[in-house]
């Protein structure tokens, strides 16, 4: 039977696990609790590939319990409830350790019914989930049990497990291979972290490879062949999408136009232009803002444009806007003062509209009175001393000038105007 490299030669004991060296490395905690033999509730979070289920193998064959396994993605109640039956039987007199992957396609009453044998111990859950589990795992079952971050391997860590794999590979099949200089690093870095992409790249290298002089050959033409698009990690209704909003967003406000154009390359090469566009036209508002108001009329034109032109066209535009954002002078003024402004509302402190400011709908309905408003075009200036905020905030301040140009000049003609210069 067929049985991928990546599954058929998974690593049987933490050594062999490369990567994770802030929780298996030789004082890591998830390395502890697994030599302890007292397996705690957990649940593994990170990317693809990173070897969650590789170690919660190995930390379940360290148990004297049976090993259950269940994928979220095509699991049920049913399927529950057949290992429930299981506890308290000569199948499981000590319960079980229950393997569940991608935690966060079970709703909230598919994660319920495994809490009161969580409760009792007659299941140790570990779960595992590419998702961020403060979001996608029910409160109950997370105060339950411990969470281990799994990061994105390096380039060395993912040639490391290749080496180790290749090694396996020739022993089994008495086999040589020779690899080109570069094939190894190539792979590394373009398979995104995801050791087990790494390994089915050389898997497809090895079952297409051409017999050579020195055996059979993995050429770096091949591995380029193979390996098209594969360093992109991308999910657009996951947590990486929004890391990535989130990274080119900080990349302009920081004014850094390296970064937020890698940033804004990620996003080009999955063909999302709609998340991209609506992070660079809310930059022009939230951190360029008065500094440049003019910034939000260029990157509108320049959103506009790209959409319009579609990739791969739309690239151009796009690289102008942000680096248009990231060097623009900063101001987060408005942002400030707006969301102060809401604050106060939520709060409940608003109050009639004063007087002078309300429409004269009502008069002439028998509720006559004068109105008192000031027509400040009326003043020098086209300015007048009057009370524009309800009495519950006339002493209420939202906006602070910033200390860029183009706000600092509007300061100094309201302070001339107003006579507080």
């Amino acid at each position: 039977m067929y049985r991928p490299l990546a599954d058929e030669f998974r690593p049987q004991t933490l050594d062999d696990v490369f990567g994770q060296e802030h929780i298996l490395g030789r004082d890591g905690m998830l390395r502890r609790i697994a030599e302890s033999g007292h397996i705690p509730c957990m649940i593994f979070y990170g990317p693809s590939g990173t070897g969650k289920t590789t170690v919660a193998r190995i930390i379940a064959q360290r148990t004297n319990r049976p090993l259950r396994r269940l994928n979220a993605t095509t699991a049920g109640l049913a399927d529950i409830k057949a290992i429930i039956e299981e506890l308290d039987t000569l199948l499981a007199p000590e319960g079980v350790l229950l393997y569940l992957d991608e935690i966060q396609y079970f709703n909230k009453k598919q994660q319920q019914s495994l809490l009161e044998f969580i409760e009792n111990g007659k299941i140790t859950l570990i779960a595992s989930t590419t998702e961020n589990p403060y979001f996608c795992v029910f409160n109950a079952i997370l105060s339950r049990s411990t969470v281990f971050e799994f990061k994105q391997l390096t380039p060395p860590d993912v040639k490391k497990a290749m080496e180790r794999v290749l090694g396996l590979l020739q022993a089994r099949d008495g086999a040589h291979i020779a690899v080109e200089d570069g094939v190894l690093d190539y792979i590394a870095s373009a398979c995104g972290g995801d050791a087990r992409k790494s390994l089915n790249t050389l898997e497809l290298l090895y079952t297409t490879a051409r017999p050579g002089k020195a055996g059979l050959a993995f050429t770096l033409a091949d591995a380029r062949a193979v390996t098209q698009r594969s360093a992109m990690r991308y999910d657009r209704d996951g947590d990486e999408h929004y890391d990535i909003l989130s990274a080119l967003m900080k990349s302009m406000r920081g004014s850094d136009p390296d970064a937020a154009l890698h940033y804004l390359a990620r996003f080009l090469e999955t063909g999302d232009l709609l998340g991209a566009c609506r992070r660079i036209l809310c930059s022009a508002s939230e951190d360029i803002g008065l500094a440049y108001p003019m910034a939000v009329p260029i990157v509108k034109a320049c959103v506009d444009s790209a959409l319009q032109l579609g990739l791969p066209e739309a690239r151009l535009p796009l690289a102008e806007a942000v680096i248009f954002l990231a060097t623009c002078p900063k101001s987060n003024t408005g942002c400030m003062a707006i969301d102060a402004a809401i604050a106060d509302v939520k709060a409940g402190k608003s109050g009639p509209i004063p007087r002078q400011l309300q429409n004269v709908h009502a008069d002439g309905t028998g509720f006559e009175r004068e109105q008192g408003y000031l027509y400040p075009h009326n003043f020098p200036g086209r300015w007048v001393a009057q009370q524009y905020l309800p009495d519950a905030l006339r002493d209420a301040h939202y906006y602070e000038y910033g200390d860029n140009k183009t706000e600092q000049a509007a300061k100094k003609y309201w302070e001339l105007i107003k006579g507080e210069g």
